[in-house]
């Protein structure tokens, strides 16, 4: 039987520099995810089944695989064909897991255990979502399908049984922290948010709660900037004035989904020339990065990455820290329900082969017995039938509980040859 295999790397093993490297857009991901294969038992370049799960804090792919051995070569082969990168760049930062622990660590994310904001909203939505892509590219399969979901269904329920999401905060909310720690009073400030998705929206959202009144939207869709800008009353600008606009900001907030870095230190020279000395804090929360590092070592030049955002949201965990035990307990119930399932399906092939078999059995000696029983009503034949049925029935009911009960062992798969040889089905069991 296959074994689970997780591959992945996250904001505590891995820092942005690397992390960026490897950052799927949602092109690159759909191509990428084309390469498995969960249709007529056909096995993909990189495994069976797949999924990926690629945000600004993590990159983890999920596979099936002889051993952990081999998943983990397939997923650097993955990497590498897709990203051109050498896998003796990035596989120092590589975490492997199998099975149980895969199952564990998935879990665990979409519960908001593993996020770098405790018991955050958006990581559940990037779980469904992932999974919801690797269904349409028709890389998940049975069992990594059913892997997400069970992560989904954990994820919820930490969130409504527990107080882990309680007063969360999100990447956006720490960047708009740390800006007001920065500047105190926000009313003041000119910010400008350049992207205009999910993770802008709720910053945009966060300003305003935090008493942000000069607000601007950069977007390279201007349609989308104007559409976000009417919902907090605030300017749309289109991509041919970024400079403009870097001139007009305090504050510089960026979560494109741009693959290169869009604020580059020749543009921020040329701005710096007309902002009279004022000095101009950028954040950035894109992964990859919106802003080139470089620029950070101009003058009056502040910036802060995804990495820099670690030291301001420990100020804000003490409550959802006192809920962490509750939500271990429902991850690992649902871990084991999980595993339970999963191993379950190795013995599947067996029970069924040993029923067909019992039943061919019982259909050739029923066909003779009748051939000999002459004169039998049709009324009795039926009678004869469902007796003989019961009796297969009945003498594998047993052998087959004890199967699906001995499957959640880790040797459950000698079970299932030991009963292959003593019932005499062919074959043998992986």
């Amino acid at each position: 039987m296959q074994q689970i295999v997780l591959v992945g790397l996250n904001h505590k093993v891995a820092p942005v520099e690397v992390r960026e490297k490897l950052a799927f857009g949602s092109k690159d991901l759909e191509q990428a995810l084309t390469r498995f294969s969960s249709e007529n038992g056909a096995c993909g370049a990189y495994g069976p089944e797949g999924a990926i799960l690629s945000t600004c804090n993590r990159l983890e792919v999920y596979t099936l695989a002889s051993c952990l051995d081999d998943g983990e070569a397939a997923v650097c082969r993955l990497l590498e064909d897709c990203h051109g990168e050498r896998s003796q760049a990035f596989r120092p930062y590589l975490y492997r897991f199998a099975d149980a622990d895969a199952v564990e660590h998935l879990f665990s994310v979409a519960a908001g255990l593993d996020s770098m904001v405790l018991g955050e909203h958006q990581i559940l939505g990037q779980v469904t979502e992932a999974m919801e892509t690797a269904l349409r590219e028709n890389a998940a399969g049975k069992v990594i399908s059913a892997l997400f979901r069970g992560a989904i269904e954990t994820g919820k329920r930490a969130r409504t049984e527990t107080g882990i999401s309680q007063g969360t905060t999100s990447i956006s909310h720490i960047a708009v922290e740390l800006a007001r720690k920065i500047f105190g009073d926000l009313g003041s400030c000119h910010v400008l948010l350049v992207g205009a998705g999910e993770m802008a929206e709720l910053a945009a959202q966060t300003l305003v709660e935090n008493g942000a009144e000069s607000l601007s939207i950069l977007n390279r869709t201007r349609e989308r900037a104007e559409e976000l800008a009417k919902q907090f009353d605030a300017r749309a600008w289109g991509w041919n004035r970024l400079n403009e606009a870097l001139i007009w900001s305090d504050i510089v907030i960026t979560s494109t989904a741009a693959p290169h870095a869009i604020i580059r230190p020749d543009v921020v020279r040329q701005v710096n020339a007309q902002r009279r000395h004022r000095p101009l804090f950028l954040i950035d929360i894109a992964v990859p990065r919106d802003v080139d590092p470089c620029v950070d070592q101009l003058e009056g030049v502040y910036l802060y990455d995804i990495d820099d955002l670690e030291a301001v949201v420990e100020d804000s965990l003490a409550g959802r820290r006192r809920e962490v035990p509750k939500v271990e307990a429902i991850v690992r119930q649902a871990q084991e329900e999980f595993m339970a399932w999963y191993r379950s399906l190795g013995v599947v092939p067996t029970i069924v082969d040993i029923r067909k078999q019992a039943h061919t059995v019982r259909e050739a000696e029923l066909e003779r017995a009748l051939r000999r029983l002459k004169g039998v009503s049709d009324h009795d034949q039926e009678i004869i039938q469902i007796m003989t049925e019961r009796i297969v029935n009945k003498l594998l009911h047993h052998p087959t509980i004890c199967l699906k009960k001995r499957a959640n062992c880790a040797d459950g798969y000698r079970y299932a040859e030991v009963a292959r040889d003593l019932f005499g089905v062919d074959g043998k069991e992986e």
